[in-house]
């Protein structure tokens, strides 16, 4: 049996597409539709993507399909929030557990309530950033 606490460097489209759940044709569409989410080729050509790279689709995957955002929403929000920074923000939060989406943790299900807090959080730096503009 394979031991999932241990973190591997890169992954395959088809280990993404396993562990996050989303299709690898619409990881494929994807990339064409969010300049953050680039992965890296190997020598033959495969994609290869980091743990980054995953946070940044489960965050995609939660933006469009949980908080029901259409693509260009969607677009919006990652304009201002390069996936550095979701990492960054995500490692440096008091509830970073709770916001850091892991890689076994496919079916988050039960964080409705961090699921909230965390969109009301990304409002209100939304907002000010806005404000701070005018």
């Amino acid at each position: 049996m394979k031991d999932l606490s241990i973190k591997k460097l890169y992954y395959s489209i088809s280990e993404v597409s396993k562990l996050t759940g989303i299709e690898q044709y619409i990881l494929r569409y994807w990339e064409t539709e969010f300049e953050q989410l680039k992965p890296q080729k190997n020598r033959a050509g495969n994609r290869i993507y980091t743990n980054k790279d995953i946070q940044l689709i489960l965050y995609i995957k939660n933006l469009l399909r949980e908080r029901k955002y259409t693509i260009d929403g969607a677009k919006k929000i990652l304009e201002n929030y390069s996936a550095e920074k979701l990492v960054e923000d995500q490692v440096h939060s008091n509830e970073s557990e709770t916001l850091k989406p892991k890689v076994e943790e496919v079916n988050p299900g039960t964080r409705d309530k961090q699921l909230l807090k965390k969109d009301l959080e990304e409002l209100k730096n939304l907002l000010e950033l806005l404000l701070a503009k005018l």
